[in-house]
């Protein structure tokens, strides 16, 4: 889901969630398949598949355009991204990327997708238009897990999981330009809508880790739960969501006091999250439940469970 999108529909409320029939896709790692559940008026439904074949041994990120055309999924077996068509689940293009990729992210403009190659150390940008590969820029740190564009399009934060930091990455510049130090492995992160803090899971010290961005400093660390792994932030910047993966959690933070107001309890091995535009509903997937929670964000209760495919990596909205 872009950030600036969801943004949009939020200050519209909810007649955006009604003139708009959104979709949660959710890869499946451990089959290959990507499960597809309908949202409508704020319901979700059974799941289906997108098609019926194996795209791949290990597909993990997830990413639609800006159409909600094309949904862009992660093989990390392959080294590739493949361009899938989301109205009959037909393999458009495979975009070779650097070794061992795991997630994607879309910038706010719609018109790049970046990538993280753990094993290449890198950031990979491919032009969303012509389904090409156009750079590559080299991490500092190493085993890059999330590589996530700041709102202000400018800017792209890069979670390392092995060497426990993150890098800053100035687009512009075309390079890493600081280097971030956190206590333990770097995991799931994403920006407030302002631009001016991010929030990082770290994954070895069960903790938030906040981040000024101005500075490139850890100004907070909150303590979650055990293998905290996945951020979502509300589209109106109020809380942040973190999923616990050892505890089967997650925790809800307000980014006011940047304190835990709540834990709510999902599957196993709770991963990557997404958000419905409105930010009304929160979809996590359970990596070892095979299943989808469904979060009230207004409640903080799970208000459905919903049976995908094997090993669910995340969840992309559109």
């Amino acid at each position: 889901m872009n950030k600036l999108h969801a943004a949009g529909c939020f200050a519209a409320s909810l007649a955006c969630t009604a003139a708009h029939a959104e979709r949660a896709y959710v890869p499946n790692e451990g089959d290959g398949t990507i499960s597809v559940i309908e949202i409508a008026n704020g319901k979700p439904a059974t799941a289906t598949l997108l098609n019926n074949v194996s795209l791949g041994k290990k597909i993990q990120g997830v990413v639609v355009d800006r159409s909600g055309k094309l949904l862009f999924v992660v093989d990390a077996d392959a080294s590739v991204v493949l361009a899938v068509d989301t109205a009959t689940g037909e393999l458009k293009k495979t975009i070779p990327v650097g070794k061992a990729p795991e997630a994607i992210d879309l910038s706010p403009d719609g018109k790049t997708l970046a990538v993280c190659s753990e094993e290449a150390n890198q950031a990979v940008f491919i032009d969303v238009a012509s389904l090409v590969q156009t750079r590559q820029i080299d991490v500092q740190g190493r085993n890059p897990e999330h590589c996530v564009y700041n709102p202000n399009g400018r800017q792209l934060l890069v979670s390392n999981e092995e060497s426990h930091d993150i890098d800053v990455i100035d687009l512009v510049a075309g390079k890493s330009v600081a280097r971030i130090k956190v206590d333990g492995a770097a995991r799931g992160l994403d920006f407030l809508p302002d631009g001016k803090s991010a929030y990082v899971a770290n994954e070895g010290a069960g903790m938030v880790d906040v981040i000024d961005v101005a500075s490139s400093a850890v100004v907070k660390s909150i303590t979650t739960a055990l293998r905290p792994a996945g951020i979502a932030v509300h589209p109106n910047g109020k809380r942040v969501y973190a999923t616990n993966g050892g505890a089967g959690s997650v925790s809800v933070i307000d980014t006011r006091t940047n304190e835990v107001i709540a834990t709510v309890p999902v599957g196993q091995r709770p991963w990557n999250m997404a958000m419905t535009l409105d930010g009304g509903l929160l979809f996590v997937a359970n990596g070892r439940t095979d299943n989808v929670s469904v979060i009230d964000t207004a409640t903080n209760q799970v208000v459905d469970t919903i049976a995908v495919g094997k090993k669910p990596w995340g969840v992309a909205i559109r």
